[in-house]
């Protein structure tokens, strides 16, 4: 490991499709402090088929103090943009934040100091939904869209690309790649780090390493919570039934199932509760998915694209 004198240089990976608030997620990382000794760069990598988001970022060098590489890898699958950001990365470490997120100005220091403290080979940090006024009130109060890591017992064994630090020597993540199959589904990061920690690779957490997410209409939605939940639960099965036998993926069944319909039951006990009501209907959704994913029913497209259609 490097130490406080040495020099670090840290990538900094925004994948991009067709959002205009990538204008204020480049403000966002010129305001961030850098650690002592350290050189950030920011890696764009546009997803469109066109070049769409050339000229924004290319009117954006002059006001960010980073140095700015612009990619175009088309087009609509964002594991094509991600494995952009780790093929163009020359750094120690390579961060993602999405395009459509705000870093806090301590989000990379902290990042790098959870890495230097427990020589990981990846930090995870939150993600902080911001609602608008149109939101439901219960989706509010409870929260649903705001990303945080799942912890097994104490560990955490898979992760996230809304807010991560990659250490690009590490040999867990030599050669990875995400999976060009899941890029426009979702699930991409999930698998890539599901498989990272199976290869021994260990992920940490930074909880003041935080990057902020206004929740659009169109996301501000119980069905698309539904959707999401339900592809999670997908990815989850699939990597489940990957490797296990036989009987172990008829065991994987009995229990999602027997999960599912006992968040069912509880979602209609709560039925006046609307938070813990919708929250046991989205874990139901969730255990679904991973039934459907056991029973090996590929993702549903659910971004890039898929978004981008007219409902």
């Amino acid at each position: 490991m490097k130490t406080a004198m040495d020099s670090i240089r840290i990538d900094i990976g925004v994948c991009t499709y067709r959002r205009p608030e990538l204008e204020q997620t480049l403000r966002s990382l010129d305001g961030v402090s850098v650690p002592d000794g350290a050189t950030i760069r920011i890696i764009v990598a546009d997803n469109d088929a066109t070049p769409s988001a050339k000229e924004r970022v290319d009117a954006m060098r002059a006001a960010v103090r980073h140095e700015i590489v612009y990619v175009h890898c088309p087009s609509a699958n964002i594991s094509i943009a991600r494995n952009a950001c780790l093929d163009n990365a020359t750094g120690d470490f390579l961060a993602f934040i999405d395009d459509d997120e705000t870093a806090s100005p301590d989000w990379i220091v902290r990042l790098i100091e959870t890495a230097t403290s427990t020589a990981a080979d990846t930090v995870l940090g939150p993600v902080r939904a911001i609602y608008g006024a149109d939101a439901p009130g219960w989706m509010q109060r409870g929260d649903f869209h705001s990303t945080f890591p799942v912890w097994v017992g104490d560990r955490i064994i898979t992760g996230y690309t809304c807010n991560v630090l990659l250490r690009l020597a590490a040999p867990s993540l030599a050669g990875r790649r995400f999976n060009l199959a899941l890029g426009r589904s979702g699930g991409e990061d999930t698998e890539f780090f599901t498989h990272m920690h199976r290869m021994g690779g260990e992920i940490a957490y930074a909880p003041g390493a935080w990057v902020e997410e206004p929740v659009p209409v169109k996301r501000a939605s119980f069905s698309w919570l539904a959707k999401r939940k339900f592809r999670f639960g997908q990815t989850h099965g699939r990597l489940i039934g990957a490797g296990a036998g036989g009987v172990g993926k008829v065991r994987a069944l009995a229990l999602a199932g027997a999960k599912c319909g006992f968040c069912a039951l509880a979602s209609v006990l709560l039925f006046f509760s609307p938070v813990r009501r919708n929250s046991y209907i989205l874990r139901a959704c969730l255990h679904a998915g991973a039934v459907v994913g056991l029973l090996g029913v590929r993702e549903i497209e659910q971004y890039g694209a898929a978004e981008a259609r007219p409902s």
